[in-house]
């Protein structure tokens, strides 16, 4: 992840607080204890924090499910050596949350504990998972939740970073079926997911780039019109950036 990503990661969207006090404190507790015994508590114990996330995380109530995502992303920031040990559990659970048919919260926390989980582990070996969550990301970049949009670009622009070799093909597809989510949330009307997606935009654009199959064509006739429209009027910046680098 670049430093712009960082960035913004850094700094959430505020989520709105609709919980009485009674279950906010509640909740803080659980996290202040599960933080607690990934720092201090013995192998066993974390063992134990495990098998609890890994069931609530399955839980049918919804707020449990929520505060298993978000305690995996504890689990992922403070013993990311314990993430790699359970990585195929933890993402299971992880893509299980992402597709969450109830709760945005849930959604949301998966996609942030994901982005933290895909630095931790520098997007290695996800086998299969990478599909999963390429997919359902990528039709959370158009939600009409705030939250959702950011974090889901965050995440697409992450995984860009990772496709390699392996998913270059299956990722090219899923950039170009994306973008024209790219260009109408360059104007987003939330600055911050405006911002996200500036940076996710730069992320995707080598795979933007068309295949030059035909040699007699000319470098006009190469380019995608649509986008180079966009750009200059929107977004010089970005264009000048796509042409430097031979994108367009």
């Amino acid at each position: 992840m670049d430093q712009t990503q960082r960035g913004i990661l850094g700094q959430p969207l505020p989520v709105p607080t609709t919980q009485p006090k009674k279950k906010r404190t509640s909740m803080m507790s659980f996290f202040s204890k599960v933080s607690w015994t990934l720092r201090f508590q013995k192998q066993e114990s974390l063992k134990n924090v495990f098998s609890i996330l890994a069931e609530r995380a399955l839980d049918p109530n919804a707020k449990k499910r929520h505060m298993a995502m978000r305690g995996l992303g504890t689990m992922a920031c403070e013993t990311p050596d314990k993430v790699r040990k359970y990585k195929k559990i933890v993402l299971d659970l992880l893509v299980h949350g992402l597709y969450d048919p109830v709760s945005a919260e849930v959604i949301h926390e998966s996609m942030k504990t994901l982005t933290i989980i895909l630095g931790k582990i520098q997007g290695k070996s996800l086998g299969s998972f990478f599909v999963d969550i390429t997919l359902q990301t990528r039709t959370l970049l158009d939600d009409e939740n705030d939250n959702l949009r950011y974090s889901a670009f965050v995440l697409f622009g992450q995984l860009a970073a990772y496709a390699g070799r392996k998913w270059k093909t299956f990722f090219t597809s899923q950039v170009k079926q994306t973008q024209d989510s790219l260009l109408i949330h360059l104007q987003d009307r939330n600055p911050q997911v405006a911002k996200a997606c500036k940076t996710t935009f730069r992320a995707c654009s080598p795979y933007l780039k068309e295949r030059k199959e035909n040699s007699f064509q000319t470098e006009e006739d190469q380019r995608n019109p649509k986008l180079c429209r966009q750009l200059s009027h929107y977004h010089p910046e970005l264009l000048q950036f796509l042409y430097a680098n031979k994108i367009l």
